[in-house]
């Protein structure tokens, strides 16, 4: 019994809270890139970018705010500097949808228009990113490092493994569970969130309804902009801030929306938690796992190497897209 209590401690710290963790901040994203599609009705390809961004506003703000002395004591300053930097990345996506997508809305350009003037927004934010910040790793991180500390856990329980839960762990999943209580509450109770999902099922008849579309416009762009700088600096806390790396997380971020079933909020949600678990999973080390269970191998039993943890994100996406185009929760089809 011990060594199954042992085999789940070892699967909790490895595998259960990373994945929760990882598809909590998933989950964002791919809210993000869901909201843009169904409203404005084009793939952001800029999502990721923006996240940097957004991400980088926190850092800077983080540091000053250090450097002053001002801290959250047990907490990252982070979580004091984010409303800044979600308005550092509001700023952003304002600017480019009025100098850059405004024009192509107004010429009721084809969505291809606007995947193709998203790839350049995506380009221009990288390089404005990397010459602020710089392109190496940024960790920004402080405060209490962990709540439940493997060695404490240990003395406590008499186990030979130790479950350690990491404060930027659980400040992702607390901060990413209010954050879409509270996305819901706004779509569903709220005037203007109820405006942008008429706005979103029927256009045309939404707008002989009276909605106005510039409101529903500014609003998403402001939602999704947030929604961009929460997750990417949950992520930035939990692993690190590094630019080219919010570029590959794109990819599982797309891969959650459309295997949740994109333009569906739940979804969004949905599909991050199995894209991150299915990654987790997939690069997980079983070695010591299947020891406790009584089977002793030599080799790491790892079905891929943590440097292909991308691939399972795209062997996902393209097997829902043959097999079930609407996705998990029947989005709208691509």
């Amino acid at each position: 019994m011990t060594d199954l209590i042992n085999a789940f401690v070892l699967l909790s710290n490895f595998v259960l809270i990373p994945g929760l963790a990882y598809g909590a901040q998933l989950a964002l994203g791919a809210l993000g890139v869901t909201l843009i599609y169904a409203v404005l009705r084009f793939s952001n390809f800029a999502h990721g970018d923006t996240m940097a961004f957004g991400a980088m506003c926190v850092i800077l703000v983080t540091w000053g705010m250090q450097g002053l002395g001002i801290s959250a004591g047990v907490l990252p300053t982070a979580l004091l500097a984010l409303p800044f930097g979600i308005l550092g990345a509001v700023a952003l996506a304002l600017l480019f949808d009025r100098t850059v997508y405004r024009f192509y809305r107004q010429q009721r350009a084809a969505p291809v228009v606007f995947v193709i003037a998203s790839v350049g927004v995506m380009f221009m934010t990288n390089g404005i990113v990397r010459l602020i910040i710089g392109p190496d790793d940024q960790r920004f991180a402080d405060g209490e490092r962990f709540i439940i500390r493997a060695r404490e856990f240990k003395e406590m329980t008499g186990l030979a493994e130790g479950l350690a839960l990491r404060t930027t762990q659980g400040i992702t999943i607390v901060v990413a569970l209010v954050v879409m209580v509270a996305l819901f509450w706004f779509l569903n109770r709220t005037r203007t969130g109820k405006a942008m999902r008429a706005y979103s099922d029927n256009e045309d008849l939404a707008l002989l309804s009276g909605i106005n579309p510039d409101k529903v416009v500014f609003w998403t762009w402001v939602i999704a902009a947030a929604l961009a700088t929460i997750a990417g600096t949950l992520y930035g806390l939990d692993k690190s801030f590094k630019p080219f790396t919010y570029f590959q997380l794109l990819l599982p971020i797309f891969a959650s929306a459309i295997v949740g079933g994109i333009g569906n909020p739940i979804g969004a949600i949905a599909g991050g938690f199995v894209i991150a678990f299915s990654e987790v999973t997939v690069t997980y080390a079983y070695k010591k796992f299947l020891f406790y269970l009584g089977w002793e191998s030599e080799g790491l039993m790892q079905l891929l190497s943590t440097d292909y943890k991308f691939a399972v994100s795209f062997v996902i996406l393209v097997l829902v897209l043959l097999v079930r185009p609407t996705g998990i929760f029947k989005g709208r089809v691509i």
